[in-house]
C-alpha cells in the first residue's frame, strides 16, 4: 500500500517550510493542506489537540507534530533516499544542538526586530547578527552545515531566509555585508530546486506581515 502523506501548513511559516524541502529532497509525494491559523480547521486541531500548531505531518493517518520531530520523522522512514542527519552518533548529537540553537534564538530573534521598536529593538538586531555570525563559525569552510550536501542544520535554517526582507526593513539594517558567508551559504542552498520551490519569494511575505502588524495596530 502506498504511503499517504498530508502536510498541514501555513505558506508563509519558516517551521513548515522545513518540511517541505525534506519531502522534496526524499521525493515523497504529499497532499499539501495550507491552514487558515484565524479559523483552524477540524483536521488541524484534531491532529495537534495539545499546541494547535502547524506543521502537522499526517503519514497513514498518524499526526505527527512539531517541526523538528516530524523533520527527523521524515528522515527515519525515508532513510533510503538524501540522509539529513548524519549515521555517527556524535555528529548527530551536534546537528541535534544547532538545529535546537536555530529553534531557540532566529525565530524569536527575528520577530522582535518586526514587533518593537526603539532600544528594544536595537537588542535583538544585534543579537541576531551576533548569532548569524556565531552560526557562519560553525559553517566554516563546510559547503553545507554537515559538510558536502544538504542536512538537518541546513533544512531548519535556510527558511528563515524568506524572512530576512521582513528583519531588513523593519529593522533597518543589512544582513549581507554584515555576514557574507552566512549569504553565500543561503545561495548554495537555493541551488537545490528542493530549496528554491519550498521558500515563498520574500517580498510577498513581507506583504503578509505589512497586514499583519496593521491589525496589531503597529502601522
Amino acid at each position: 500500500m502506498a504511503d499517504e502523506v498530508v502536510l498541514l501548513d501555513f505558506w508563509a511559516s519558516p517551521f513548515g517550510m522545513r518540511l517541505r524541502i525534506a519531502l522534496a529532497e526524499k521525493g515523497i509525494k504529499y497532499e499539501y493542506k495550507d491552514q487558515d491559523l484565524k479559523n483552524k480547521s477540524p483536521l488541524l486541531l484534531q491532529s495537534n489537540p495539545v499546541h494547535k500548531k502547524i506543521p502537522v505531518l499526517i503519514h497513514n493517518g498518524k499526526a505527527v507534530c512539531e517541526s523538528l520531530i516530524a523533520l527527523q520523522y521524515i528522515d527515519e522512514v525515508w532513510n533510503d533516499k538524501a540522509p539529513l542527519l548524519p549515521f555517527d552518533p556524535y555528529l548527530r548529537s551536534q546537528a541535534k544542538f544547532w538545529a535546537d540553537f536555530v529553534d531557540k534564538k532566529i525565530y524569536d530573534l527575528g520577530r522582535k526586530v518586526w514587533t518593537t521598536k526603539g532600544e528594544e529593538q536595537e537588542a535583538a538586531q544585534k543579537e541576531f547578527i551576533d548569532c548569524i555570525k556565531l552560526l557562519e563559525v560553525e559553517l566554516g569552510d563546510k559547503s553545507f552545515f554537515g559538510g558536502e550536501t544538504l542536512g538537518f542544520v541546513d533544512v531548519t535554517l535556510v527558511p528563515f531566509y524568506s524572512w530576512f526582507s521582513v528583519y531588513e526593513k523593519f529593522g533597518n539594517f543589512s544582513i549581507e555585508p554584515e555576514c557574507p558567508k552566512f549569504i553565500a551559504w543561503v545561495k548554495r542552498c537555493l541551488e537545490k530546486e528542493s530549496v528554491s520551490k519550498s521558500l515563498p519569494d520574500q517580498d510577498k511575505v513581507f506583504d503578509i506581515v505589512v497586514e499583519i502588524r496593521k491589525k496589531l495596530g503597529m502601522e
